[in-house]
């Protein structure tokens, strides 16, 4: 009789299992292509007005789907952890490496690869761009857009990866995922070796923050590098299209 309960038991805990790697797998289809199909529609099939509507819906959907899966899947409150100070302390050393990693390279190699006319010609085919609408656009990515990419690319789809893989693998299995649509950009936008290098550095800062979300479980520390290094960013990119 015990043993039948045993075994009654161990079932019942693969078979929860086994719908809980269900579950984390529809999470990732739910989520990870939203932002590849956003890039692909904005800058390549419906540039302008109706690309930029379904890259506002996608964002909305990446927004409300880890809440919706945390609450009603999960079944946990949502609540925003306050950071630590071993979180600033982390993240500024980390976002100064790569601040200044960004800019040394822009400088030595990357400002002789990048064609600004043609990169200011693109983006004029997305978007209207001048200087202050760059401004503005520069300080959503760097305070605003940092921020939600941490949510959904470390607070949510890492931790299912997690579900799915080894810790260890899913820190890079994390990380190619939050690389493929920054691959699509940077395919519009530039060329040749810049490609390679944008999609390796893209790779590498997602295995970081990959790597510091997993062993801090906080994505504070993950935000401030990341605006520390789309700061590094949007001042290279000035100088690309105003200079």
């Amino acid at each position: 009789m015990v043993g039948q309960q045993i075994e009654s038991s161990q079932e019942s805990y693969m078979l929860r299992q086994v719908v809980r790697r269900r579950l984390n797998l529809w999470a990732l289809i739910l989520t990870v292509p939203c932002t590849s199909i956003g890039a692909i529609m904005v800058l390549l099939v419906a540039p302008g007005r109706i690309g930029q509507t379904l890259l506002v819906i996608g964002q909305i959907w990446l927004l409300a789907v880890p809440i919706v899966w945390l609450v009603w899947v999960d079944h946990q409150p949502f609540k925003i952890p306050r950071p630590k100070p071993r979180d600033w302390r982390v993240g500024a050393i980390v976002g100064l490496m790569m601040f200044f990693t960004i800019l040394i390279f822009y400088g030595l190699f990357a400002r002789h690869w990048i064609d600004g006319v043609n990169v200011l010609s693109k983006s004029q085919q997305v978007v209207e761009i001048n200087q202050q609408s760059f401004l503005l656009s520069s300080i959503y990515f760097v305070l605003i857009n940092s921020l939600i990419e941490e949510y959904v690319w470390r607070w949510f789809i890492y931790r299912r990866c997690e579900e799915l893989v080894p810790k260890r693998v899913a820190v890079l299995l994390a990380a190619f995922f939050f690389t493929l649509h920054h691959t699509i950009g940077l395919t519009f936008y530039v060329e040749g070796q810049m490609v390679v290098f944008g999609t390796v550095a893209v790779f590498i800062a997602g295995v970081i923050w990959s790597e510091c979300y997993r062993r801090y479980r906080s994505i504070w520390s993950c935000y401030l590098s990341h605006a520390m290094a789309d700061l590094a960013i949007s001042m290279a990119t000035w100088q690309i299209l105003f200079s």
